[in-house]
């Protein structure tokens, strides 16, 4: 079996779970797809096992709050941004509830938050007008770049965890190499400006060929990830609340996945830009957090419950 068209119109919720009731801000699948983990705005952290179906266990950080939650390479601690007390960011053992380590540095509400597909760096966009790299193994932050006022700046690393991108000020995309960043981005694309709306988020696609920006606006664009040049525009979802909508990609890039205010999702061909189809979970507020399973045929969807989707091969495909 292999993700294509009809199969994901094919997708319907398989496990909803309706215990929570603030709303998800954030949400990572672990790098082997065995574990999904949310963060939401009542402090709460949860882990799920995505081959049962079940939730593994529920964490609270009421103290210093939690945002932008990410699995580390191990299997049992997590690093995520602070909504409380300060702006730094913090390194949790999921094994016995204790942090780590602590990262200062930002002084202003973190934006962005990723982590290293190859080993323990990972990199932090904030509302300081500042991006830094840190090290797991090590609380200074082992290099920062200054963005200026206004920057906003969002990262992501490349697949290879070679290359990272930062986004700013919603009009440009600067891609510098990990081992060599002190001398600026190797190259930079500039595309117009956004009225009215503000880049949120920015990933790779894992072929390494595109780089998706996600917006506070109803769509999200796709640039060539080597050229920069913009490839398709997303569009005809709903985002009438000016929230960051999340996005992602098919484990094989193929295709682009999308919330939306409304509940639904929304699946376009990456090659084509055309939508595939729209799918309706019966979400009960905006669907900001959607991603795929890296590893399975599996979608998650967050509101304030979250959905577990997996496609029905019995029925008739949903139509969009």
């Amino acid at each position: 079996m292999h993700l294509d068209d009809d199969l994901f119109k094919r997708f319907c919720v398989a496990k909803s779970f309706k215990e929570n009731e603030a709303k998800t801000n954030s949400m990572n699948f672990s790098w082997d797809g065995l574990n999904l983990i949310t963060s939401s705005e009542d402090d709460q952290i949860i882990i799920f096992d995505c081959e049962k179906g079940v939730q593994k266990r529920l964490v609270n950080s009421q103290k210093y709050g939690v945002a932008h939650v990410r699995f580390t390479h191990a299997k049992n601690a997590i690093v995520h941004a602070s909504t409380k007390v300060d702006d730094d960011l913090r390194y949790l053992s999921l094994h016995d509830n204790k942090f780590i380590r602590y990262f200062k540095g930002h002084t202003k509400k973190v934006i962005s938050l990723a982590m290293s597909p190859i080993d323990d760096s990972f990199i932090s966009g904030s509302a300081d007008n500042s991006v830094r790299l840190w090290d797991l193994r090590a609380p200074n932050c082992q290099g920062v770049m200054h963005v200026g006022v206004g920057g906003k700046p969002v990262c992501a690393f490349d697949p290879e965890g070679l290359v990272f991108s930062v986004g700013v000020q919603s009009e440009q995309v600067k891609l510098f190499d990990l081992r060599s960043y002190d001398k600026g981005p190797f190259a930079t694309f500039v595309s117009p400006q956004e009225k009215n709306f503000e880049w949120t988020g920015i990933k790779f696609s894992p072929n390494g060929k595109y780089i998706l920006l996600t917006t506070n606006g109803p769509f999200m664009r796709l640039l060539d990830a080597f050229e920069g040049k913009p490839l398709q525009t997303f569009a005809g979802f709903q985002n009438n609340r000016g929230v960051p909508i999340d996005g992602g990609f098919s484990p094989d890039s193929r295709y682009v996945i999308s919330g939306s205010t409304d509940g639904r999702i929304h699946i376009w061909d990456t090659e084509s830009g055309m939508k595939v189809c729209i799918l309706n979970g019966g979400q009960i507020g905006p669907t900001q957090c959607v991603q795929f399973n890296p590893t399975y045929f599996m979608m998650a969807s967050a509101c304030s419950h979250l959905n577990l989707w997996l496609p029905n091969t019995k029925d008739e495909p949903t139509t969009a």
